[in-house]
């Protein structure tokens, strides 16, 4: 299969590389340095598109991927207020493009104990909610995806909730959950779901020892999508 990489930075690298050890061939790379060369690009030779970019860059990449016929496959976060767009033209070209917030495997089953938990702290009284995230300090925006995928879980479960707020940055209030980001290198991503009661705390925790699950979770979606139309998720692939 061919591969094209919108994106080469360290999470392009390391994709680019896993997709190398499982048999693909790289159609192209993609980054700041030479943008103009993605509309010099035959999309014949190119069987999916692989996209983390920056989050000024997505829109541009996703929409020239979903316009050529290029299944995409997308984990650049910062850029959703225009995931809108995105999906309606992948409805109006019957296109494949695939949307997720965090690709490891352990994240998405995280996702669905988050949920699972919210339910069931639905049916209790007196705990408030709060999210951690800790990036490395390359990462520019925040909070990150997979905050706001939590936070959205909680958001779905939790009666008492219908917002989120970062850093403290809007004025709090008891219908909101509190998202905190943190920037330390050389972290690669934690997230921390805390309920916090006068009587005791209950925490749930997932940390990413390396880039890895995240780029092989994508490498196996590229492998997948080839044959699927429509805006896609880990949902889907997962069949949860």
């Amino acid at each position: 299969m061919n591969i094209l990489l919108l994106g080469y930075g360290k999470m392009g690298k390391i994709i680019g590389e896993i997709a190398e050890s499982r048999g693909h061939s790289i159609a192209g790379k993609i980054n700041i340095d030479n943008k103009e060369d993605l509309q010099k690009l035959d999309p014949k030779d190119v069987d999916v598109a692989i996209e983390f970019s920056q989050p000024e860059a997505a829109f541009e990449n996703i929409s020239w991927a979903i316009n050529h016929g290029v299944p995409v496959v997308v984990g650049t976060t910062g850029w959703l207020d225009k995931k809108s767009e995105i999906e309606k033209m992948t409805l109006d070209k019957n296109g494949s493009f695939f949307y997720a917030s965090n690709f490891s495997i352990g994240v998405n089953i995280f996702f669905k104990v988050n949920e699972f938990l919210s339910k069931l702290m639905n049916e209790t009284t007196g705990y408030g909610v709060s999210i951690e995230e800790i990036h490395h300090t390359a990462k520019k925006d925040a909070p990150s995806g997979t905050a706001i995928t939590l936070a959205e879980g909680i958001i779905k479960n939790l009666n008492s909730k219908n917002t989120w707020n970062l850093n403290g940055e809007t004025p709090s209030s008891e219908e909101s959950v509190e998202i905190t980001s943190k920037r330390i290198d050389p972290a690669p991503g934690t997230h921390i779901i805390r309920y916090q009661s006068p009587i005791d705390d209950l925490e749930i925790t997932h940390t990413a020892h390396s880039r890895q699950g995240f780029a092989l979770g994508a490498v196996l979606v590229a492998e997948w999508i080839p044959e699927k139309k429509g805006v896609l998720s880990m949902d889907d692939f997962l069949s949860f």
